[in-house]
């Protein structure tokens, strides 16, 4: 049973067994785990314009990168903002968090890629939708608060059709990374993500309507519902 592997960036990620994994699929910056653990090189990587908005989570995201590839590249765009006056505050911002801001930045620490695929801020909330089953809630949800790029990650993944079994590693809902300690954590008081609720709808709705999809993660398992796979915890690779 053919298996993509999809990882997140949290410390010490439980892994599958590493014969049953065919392809990797990475979020953000979870490339440098992948690489520390002998992972392969990941087949598509959805990374978020928040790592070229020049706080300080994006730039340890796109330092940890420096001298990785991935075959595809998927651009994760911000949500478009609403107002007139909202827009005008942040036009600094955006100008920052566009694709070519981002593939800029990448180049710079010789990140790689093969194939660069820009899609809209709203396909990707259709893409998580879709792959949920489409129900008002989880849309409200969206709405809301949009999902995490380790969950477009896991929709692209299921959306792509071409593995049996999808297996989430490496994802706590929290905002802790394998590579740095995230100011953000710091900033904000709290390791909670802001795409938690919105996450664990998405992945409830997920596991309900794709039985391929499981997990190596305890936590998720727990909060979520996916099967929960025996796995390993990760070690570097010697």
């Amino acid at each position: 049973m053919s298996m993509l592997l999809v990882l997140g960036s949290k410390p010490e990620p439980v892994l599958p067994p590493r014969a049953a994994i065919d392809a990797l699929a990475c979020a953000n910056a979870s490339g440098h785990s992948a690489a520390l653990l002998g992972l392969p090189r990941p087949t598509f990587t959805v990374m978020s314009a928040i790592l070229s908005s020049g706080i300080g989570s994006g730039d340890q995201s796109i330092a940890a990168l420096a001298g990785l590839a991935t075959e595809d590249l998927w651009y994760y765009a911000r949500p478009r903002r609403r107002g007139l006056l909202q827009r005008w505050r942040r036009r600094h911002e955006d100008r920052l968090t566009t694709p070519e801001e981002l593939q800029r930045r990448l180049r710079a620490v010789d990140y790689r890629w093969e194939r660069f695929h820009d899609r809209a801020n709203g396909d990707w909330h259709e893409t998580v939708a879709r792959q949920a089953g489409g129900g008002d809630d989880l849309r409200a949800a969206i709405a809301s608060k949009q999902p995490s790029t380790g969950v477009a990650a896991i929709a692209l993944g299921l959306e792509l059709g071409r593995w049996q079994r999808v297996c989430v590693a490496g994802f706590s809902f929290e905002l802790t990374h394998a590579y740095a300690d995230n100011p953000e954590i710091t900033e904000r008081g709290t390791a909670v993500s802001k795409h938690a609720e919105t996450d664990v709808a998405a992945l409830i709705a997920m596991a309900r309507r794709h039985p391929g999809l499981c997990t190596t993660e305890p936590v998720v398992h727990q909060r979520t519902g996916l099967p929960l796979l025996g796995g390993e915890r990760g070690e570097e690779a010697r």
